[in-house]
C-alpha cells in the first residue's frame, strides 16, 4: 500500500462540511495558520517552560519563541520539498501551500506541554503513578490508568487542537485534516508507546485518530496504530534542528557553556558553510557570533533533511520509513547532532539551579493534581449531591472544564488534566500558593 498525495493534501476540514480546493484569499492552511496564532493555548506558550524553568533572562526560549522558530524552518522544509514534488501534487496545492502545512504544525506541536516543560509531565506521571493502590483510581480500566501514567504532551496537543480550544468538544480549532496528520508525530495510543513513553493520542480522542487516519489514507500498522503522514518528518526535523542549537544558545546566555566550548559542534554542523562562518571577528560578542553560526548551521541541516526525504520518499510514501532525517542525511550533520546532544544532556539538563526548580515544580504539580482530582473524584462518586465546600470551589475555579458528574471518571480525570495542563508557570505556581495555604 501506497499513501498519494491527494488524499494526504486533503482541503477537508475536522469538525466541518466539506470545503472546495480553491478559496480566495487565504488558502485554507493559511486559515488553519491564522486560528493556531490567535487561540488562546498558544498565546499563553509565552510563559510556558521549554527547558530552564522560569528563566529571568529574557532572551531564553519558552515554549512559544521555541515553537515561532520551529514553524520558521518548517515552513522552509515543506516549501523545498514541494518544489521537488511540484509534478507529483494535485493541482490546488503549491509548495508555499506544503510551507504552510508544515509551518502551521510546527506552531502546535508544542500546544499541549504542561507547565515546567518536561519537568511536567514528569511530575503528573509519577503523581498518578505513586495512586496507583488508591481509592482514585478504582473503576478505571488498565488502559486508561496507562493514559493517565503516561501524561503526553502531544497527545494533549492533539486533544486541544481538536476538542478544546475554540469549540469545546466540537471539532475545536477545526484543522484541516493535512495539519493535523502532519501534527500527528506518533499517531498510535499509549498501548504503543515508545520506550521514551511517546504516543500521540489518549483513549478519548481514538475515534478522531482513526478517523483522519482514514482519510487521509494513512498505512495501518496494528489497531488504533498508523503510518506518519509524510510531512510529519519534516515537522520532526525542524524541531530537532531548533532543539539542537537553541539548547546550547541558551546555556551560553545561562553561562552554564562558554562559546568556545560550542562553537567547534555548531561549525561542524555548518559543513559547506564553515568558511564563511569563521570570517567572525573575535570582537564580536558572543551573542552575535552564535547568531552569525546557527543561521550557517540551520542552512546546512535543512539541506540535509530535505536531501534525506527525497532519498528516502518511497519508503515514507509506504509507511515503511522508520528512520530519523537529520541522522540519514549529510554525516557532518548527523555527527555534529549527536555531539550537540550530547553536550545538552551532560552539561544542561543536569545543572543545579534547573535541578531545583524543577523539584519546585514537581511540588506545585502535586498541590494542583490533588485538589483538583479529589474534587473531580468527590463530584463523580456523590453524582454532583452534597459536595465539600472545597470542591465546591474547585468545580467554580475550572469553569467550561468542570465536568459534569455522571461523566465517566477516566474522562472526568481528563478534564482536570485540560485545565491543568493549560497552565502557565506563573499561573500554576500562583494557584498552588493559593489552594495549598501557602499564599
Amino acid at each position: 500500500m501506497k499513501m498519494t498525495w491527494e488524499a494526504l493534501l486533503s482541503t477537508k476540514r475536522y469538525g466541518h462540511k466539506a470545503l472546495p480546493p480553491q478559496e480566495v484569499g487565504r488558502s485554507h492552511f493559511h486559515k488553519d495558520h491564522d486560528r493556531i496564532i490567535f487561540c488562546s493555548a498558544f498565546r499563553r506558550l509565552g510563559r510556558k517552560t521549554q527547558v530552564h524553568p522560569l528563566a529571568l533572562n529574557d532572551h531564553i526560549h519558552t515554549r512559544l519563541t521555541h515553537s515561532v522558530e520551529v514553524g520558521s524552518v518548517g515552513r522552509s522544509l515543506g516549501i523545498r520539498v514541494g518544489e521537488l514534488l511540484a509534478d507529483e501534487l494535485p493541482g490546488w496545492i503549491t509548495a508555499a501551500d506544503l510551507g504552510m502545512i508544515v509551518q502551521s504544525a510546527c506552531l502546535a506541536h508544542d500546544i499541549g506541554n504542561p507547565p515546567f516543560g518536561h519537568a511536567g509531565e514528569y511530575a503528573i506521571r509519577d503523581w498518578f503513578r505513586h495512586r496507583l493502590n488508591g481509592p482514585l483510581l478504582e473503576g478505571l480500566s488498565e488502559i486508561e490508568i496507562k493514559d493517565l501514567q503516561t501524561f503526553e504532551g502531544n497527545a494533549q496537543g492533539f486533544r486541544v487542537v481538536t476538542c478544546i480550544e475554540n469549540n469545546l468538544f466540537d471539532g475545536g480549532l477545526r484543522l484541516t485534516y493535512p495539519t493535523l496528520g502532519t501534527l500527528l508525530k506518533y499517531p498510535w495510543t499509549v498501548k504503543d508507546a515508545t520506550a521514551k513513553g511517546k504516543f500521540s493520542c489518549y483513549q478519548a480522542e481514538i475515534p478522531i485518530l482513526n478517523e483522519l487516519a482514514r482519510e487521509l489514507g494513512l498505512v495501518p500498522q496494528d489497531t488504533d496504530r498508523w503510518c506518519r503522514h509524510p510531512l510529519s518528518w519534516l515537522l520532526e526535523a525542524a524541531d530537532d534542528i531548533c532543539y539542537a542549537i537553541l539548547d546550547l544558545e541558551d546555556a551560553i546566555e545561562l553561562n552554564i557553556l562558554t562559546f568556545e566550548e560550542v562553537r567547534p559542534i555548531l561549525l561542524e554542523l555548518c559543513g559547506d558553510q564553515a568558511h564563511e562562518a569563521e570570517l567572525l571577528s573575535s570582537e564580536v560578542s558572543a551573542r552575535r557570533k552564535i547568531s552569525a553560526l546557527r543561521g550557517k548551521a540551520m542552512e546546512s541541516m535543512v539541506n540535509s533533511a530535505v536531501a534525506a526525504f527525497m532519498d528516502h520518499r518511497d519508503a515514507i510514501m509506504r509507511g515503511i520509513y522508520a528512520g530519523e532525517l537529520l541522522a540519514d542525511g549529510d554525516p557532518g550533520v548527523r555527527d555534529g547532532l549527536h555531539k550537540a546532544k550530547t553536550l545538552a544532556q551532560q552539561r544542561v539538563f543536569p545543572d543545579n539551579r534547573k535541578a531545583e526548580l524543577e523539584v519546585g515544580a514537581y511540588t506545585t504539580l502535586g498541590i494542583l493534581l490533588e485538589q483538583f482530582c479529589m474534587a473531580v473524584h468527590e463530584n463523580h462518586t456523590k453524582g454532583g449531591v452534597d459536595l465539600s465546600y472545597r470542591t465546591q470551589k474547585i468545580k467554580s475555579l475550572m469553569g467550561v472544564h468542570a465536568p459534569p458528574s455522571e461523566m465517566p471518571l477516566y474522562n472526568a480525570y481528563m478534564r482536570a488534566l485540560d485545565f491543568i495542563s493549560g497552565m502557565t508557570d506563573n499561573y500554576a505556581s500562583y494557584l498552588a500558593r493559593q489552594i495549598g495555604g501557602l499564599g
